[in-house]
């Protein structure tokens, strides 16, 4: 049977839909940007749901300067992930994640994503808002303060340079199928990631790599602007998000998010088998995805080392044994997941 979990994916890159941040740029928002911020967010939620066919635009109000407007005012005291630190970050003061401005670690045509990705024009963030013990680029996530800043004008430019002749879905040497923003993790960066677009072209998917660990209000700005949300679900209980991850009310806020983004995006979901925790984390993890989501894929990965500060935890002090990884594998075929080539 033929996927469509990223059947309008695929549309995009075959010339035959154009990516949704373009359509955000183009519909006019009748409202005043140096309103109230009550009075943006019904303007903004009105506005995507009205038929999302293309307006004329008046007085350069798109939709797409109203998100930047409500991100910049979340980050003022900053409420873009779900620990709501209230950061005030343009006063030089650090919050949890310690992003004060974007700071880009790497960016280049990665092939070490999802068949369906590569070749992805990827823009590695400093910075992150887990703590994760285990985590493979914490020379990247524990940094805040490393990379470079680069502008919004000079990303767009870059990421113009490796859009895909139309019709050519299948990639060509140079050019990327889509732009994957991630990390670290992508989420204090959202304000300056809606800005690039703002002065973006170029009719490739925009996939937002992620921990998945946003408040609302991002995920709202997210919508209209993402087309395939690649996310990592990692744990499947409180406890385990907390110990290994510092990552309060996990579950919840999870889950809300795969359940949001889904209404708006496609999706891939990544689950990282961990050494020991197959029951309490994979086997609920891959339940839940079965039992609410459809038309999703799903990366089952073997991939675990123990990286950073791993070998502090005596469970995952060790590599995955290949029984954990079949052991996962079959509890995914069990629940009928489509599953990542």
């Amino acid at each position: 049977m033929t996927s469509v979990a990223l059947s309008r994916y695929y549309e995009i890159l075959e010339g035959e839909a154009r990516a949704r941040y373009l359509h955000t740029k183009e519909r006019r928002v009748d409202v005043d940007l140096n309103g109230s911020e009550d009075g943006l967010w019904k303007a903004h939620d009105s506005t995507l749901q009205r038929d999302a066919s293309p307006d004329m635009i008046r007085d350069g109000s798109s939709l797409l300067n109203v998100k930047i407007e409500l991100a910049r005012r979340i980050s003022e005291n900053c409420m873009l992930c779900e620990r709501r630190c209230g950061a005030k970050r343009k006063e030089g003061k650090k919050g949890h994640c310690g992003v004060l401005e974007p700071r880009i670690n790497s960016e280049f045509l990665h092939m070490g994503e999802e068949p369906d990705l590569i070749p992805s024009y990827t823009i590695f963030f400093s910075g992150c808002t887990f703590n994760c013990v285990f985590c493979q680029n914490w020379d990247i996530s524990t940094r805040p303060d490393s990379g470079v800043e680069i502008s919004p004008k000079l990303l767009a430019r870059k990421i113009k340079s490796k859009e895909m002749a139309r019709g050519v879905g299948r990639g060509i040497f140079g050019h990327a199928r889509n732009v994957n923003w991630v990390g670290g993790d992508p989420t204090s960066n959202l304000p300056f990631i809606l800005e690039v677009l703002r002065e973006c072209e170029a009719n490739l998917p925009q996939v937002w790599n992620s921990n998945m660990y946003l408040t609302e209000e991002s995920m709202r700005l997210l919508n209209g602007v993402v087309d395939v949300y690649l996310t990592d679900f990692k744990y499947g209980n409180d406890a385990c998000a907390k110990r290994l991850s510092n990552a309060p009310d996990y579950m919840r806020i999870i889950s809300r998010n795969h359940l949001l983004g889904r209404v708006h995006a496609e999706m891939i979901i990544r689950h990282l088998v961990l050494p020991s925790h197959v029951e309490c984390c994979t086997r609920p993890v891959l339940t839940w995805i079965a039992e609410n989501l459809k038309d999703v894929k799903v990366n089952v990965m073997a991939q675990y080392r123990p990286e950073h500060r791993a070998m502090d935890f005596p469970e995952i002090a060790r590599s995955l044994k290949m029984s954990e990884y079949n052991a996962a594998l079959e509890i995914a075929e069990s629940l009928g997941l489509e599953l990542c080539d």
